[in-house]
């Protein structure tokens, strides 16, 4: 498995052949990110152009499947959960959706623009302990440093990986979870006898 980072929430994970792509960034957002491959599966949170651009997946024959909100589903053998949740962006509210699956028999969550760290019981039972766990931590609406910190840690996830953050941002997360040495790389490749006897283990991605 290869997970790719391209800022924001937009991230690319490969498992051999198939590509999966989570909250790819609009053409008409405002971040500058404009990033464009085709991937099988889209998996999209939030319904704001930061985060809803399938658009930028289509390439040659390959076109994705979108998902874009709760429910469960099986594309190309993966079973993906999608459970109801709550954004918050510029004082207006968004339906959120988290997203469990497993790639490589490594179960991930993928927590999306979440804005409140008080998730409900059924998302909190159907997350679990995840292998690896997506989290955003740049405030502003969504997940401030404190909060990211503390929902992370209460999932007990082997790895965490941070999102749509500043500078400022992720050093006030290494420091509140007690990561302030965390590794950062520009892609990570990863098999599930690599996450073995890691506890909450924070990889930080560059965006590339």
């Amino acid at each position: 498995m290869i997970i790719t980072y391209f800022g924001k929430q937009f991230f690319k994970i490969q498992q051999g052949e198939t590509v999966l792509s989570f909250n790819p960034v609009s053409k008409s957002s405002k971040t500058g990110i404009n990033t464009h491959f085709g991937a099988d599966i889209a998996l999209i949170t939030t319904n704001h152009p930061d985060y809803n651009g399938t658009e930028q997946l289509s390439h040659g024959e390959r076109t994705p499947f979108v998902i874009s909100g709760p429910g469960d589903y099986e594309i190309k053998e993966i079973f993906i959960k999608g459970v109801l949740s709550e954004a918050l962006l510029a004082d207006k509210k968004y339906i959120n959706t988290i997203y469990i699956f497993s790639v490589d028999n490594i179960n991930i969550v993928f927590l999306g623009a979440l804005s409140n760290g008080e998730i409900s019981k059924e998302a909190h039972e159907a997350i679990n302990t995840p292998d690896i766990l997506f989290v955003p931590v740049g405030g502003k609406g969504l997940l401030d440093a404190k909060s990211a910190a503390k929902l992370a840690s209460s999932f007990e996830p082997k790895m965490i990986i941070p999102m749509d953050y500043d500078e400022a941002s992720l050093k006030a997360f290494l420091k509140e979870i007690g990561e302030e040495k965390a590794e950062v790389v520009d892609k990570l490749t990863l098999k599930l006898k690599d996450l073995e006897n890691k506890e909450g283990e924070v990889v930080v991605l560059k965006a590339i």
